[in-house]
């Protein structure tokens, strides 16, 4: 890829090169220097070149690569498709909905679902209570940084502590554990 000043350079190259055609084209002489009919101060970001390239590339114009030189021609389509084309590839078979033949009701609530996919109405229930129990555990730590590094269990009403829970951080739900939340 060409850096910014390369850019800079070529592109400047190419617009000399087309004043000067333009001068010749008009019958007048290289002698002759333009006035620009606006001057503007341009930004000192872009790069200067040296004074020595401007003294050779107005002896050897040739030289400079031109900006349709430097252009990567993309490729482009010959021929416009019609509009018939267009809508019969758009509307092809493989576009078109397909109809599922995997989708029966949730054991939970009922609602239909595919297979192997949980239910969306279970899954913003459970979503919900997980908000509930981050909630519960943030209140308990005193806020985000104080987390321990100990795994949580999290008990319902009615549920004790087994042996293998007594060196993890417990959370304790007022109410009767869900059945879809095992």
């Amino acid at each position: 890829m060409m850096n910014i000043a390369a850019l800079v350079n070529s592109l400047r190259c190419s617009l000399l090169h087309i004043e000067s055609r333009l001068l010749q084209v008009a019958g007048l002489t290289l002698d002759t220097q333009l006035a620009p009919a606006l001057a503007v101060n341009g930004p000192s970001l872009l790069p200067q070149p040296n004074r020595e390239d401007e003294m050779e590339e107005q002896h050897n114009p040739e030289q400079c690569p031109g900006l349709i030189d430097g252009i990567l021609w993309m490729a482009a389509p010959k021929k416009r498709r019609t509009i018939e084309i267009n809508r019969t590839r758009r509307r092809a078979d493989s576009n078109l909905l397909k109809v599922k033949n995997n989708i029966e009701p949730c054991p939970e609530c009922g609602h239909l679902k595919q297979k192997h996919i949980m239910c969306g109405f279970c899954y913003a229930k459970v979503c919900k209570e997980t908000a509930l129990i981050r909630q519960q555990m943030k209140a308990m730590e005193g806020g985000p940084l104080g987390a321990p590094t100990v795994e949580t269990v999290v008990l319902y009403e009615g549920e004790a502590p087994s042996e293998l829970d007594k060196d993890k951080r417990i959370v304790e739900r007022g109410r009767k554990r869900p059945a879809w939340f095992s």
